[in-house]
This record gives structure tokens, C-alpha cells and sequence, in this order.
């Protein structure tokens, strides 16, 4: 696999959310910066497109299977 090419930048955050990002990456055994890249291309995601997002789709259609019998005596 290449190289992805990377960028450095500078901003400013509130504290709260650099240190929860810090907590995530932490609990994942992830480096900041792979969080941080994952968070900003979600957020591009969403901003960019009117269809749900894949991840959320795929959860709805293992509830539907799941629970297929009771959503459809909740719908009666």
C-alpha cells in the first residue's frame, strides 16, 4: 500500500474536543491524527451529501431483519 500524502496545518479547538478525540484514540490504540483525519472526512461526508450515510443504512436494515415482526404490529 502507498503513502498517503499528508498536510500539516494549524487550528484551534475547544479543549473538551481535542481531549475527548484524545480519549478515542486512546481506547482505539489509535494515533490523534487518524482520529482527527477520520473525524474531518465524516464531517465532509455529511456535508456533501443528501442520502444517508452507509454505515447508517446498513444498521437500519440489520434492525428491520431483527425486528421485522415487531415493527409491523407496532404499525398496526
Amino acid at each position: 500500500m502507498g503513502t498517503v500524502a499528508k498536510e500539516k496545518f494549524s487550528s484551534q479547538a475547544a479543549p473538551e474536543v481535542l481531549a475527548a478525540l484524545r480519549e478515542i484514540a486512546e481506547a482505539q490504540g489509535r494515533q490523534f491524527q487518524a482520529v482527527l483525519d477520520e473525524a474531518l472526512r465524516d464531517y465532509i461526508d455529511r456535508q456533501q451529501t443528501e442520502r444517508p450515510r452507509r454505515h447508517v443504512m446498513a444498521s437500519f436494515a440489520t434492525s428491520l431483519e431483527e425486528f421485522d415482526s415487531l415493527y409491523r404490529e407496532l404499525a398496526k
